[in-house]
């Protein structure tokens, strides 16, 4: 019987000692390079900084290139409106109407404010009333009948009524600081 057990016990210690081996040659770091390069090449260099794509510029190989007017682009994508249906217009229509009726006589009498635009809004049914500016210009956004916003600014000069979809980064108007 001392001869199995010590065999068993000579078999485990091997597979230990294999297991241990191949477990640390799995940790190691460092690999030898391909045939014919010198150690500091690497085949295909990992890019770990964006750089822009300049016409008649050849980038580094640490760079990952980019189109810096297309990224300019997308980054004004949140004002985006999204489509609106021809129902959800025509519903718009008559309380965009009212709108541009009462704010047209808030700009020319001179008693514009905010709350003077906020109050016409209101007066039209329209909930989700959205204003920026003070007593000079007000940009205004509010929820549609039907979906979508009825928009627009009013100062002494200008008056714009229009009928879209909310925008991309939600609601009527987009959110001061952007």
């Amino acid at each position: 019987m001392t001869g199995i057990r010590g065999d068993r016990s000579r078999s485990v210690r091997l597979l230990l000692v294999v297991a241990a081996t191949a477990l640390l040659a799995g940790c190691a770091t460092a690999s030898p390079a391909p045939l014919g390069a010198s150690p500091s090449e690497s085949p295909s260099p990992t890019p770990t900084a964006a750089c822009p794509q300049i016409e008649g510029v050849e980038l580094p190989p640490e760079c990952a290139p980019y189109d810096p007017d297309n990224a300019m682009a997308q980054n004004e994508r949140y004002r985006d409106r999204m489509d609106l249906s021809e129902d959800s217009r025509a519903a718009a229509e008559t309380p965009a109407n009212e709108i541009r009726t009462a704010l047209e006589t808030l700009r020319t009498s001179g008693d514009l404010s905010v709350s003077a635009v906020e109050d016409a809004i209101a007066a039209a049914g329209l909930t989700g009333i959205q204003t920026l500016g003070d007593e000079r210009a007000v940009a205004f956004g509010a929820a549609a009948p039907a979906g979508g916003c009825i928009f627009g600014e009013v100062s002494a000069d200008v008056l714009t009524v229009e009928i879209g979809g909310i925008i991309m980064d939600g609601g009527c108007l987009p959110a001061v600081g952007h």
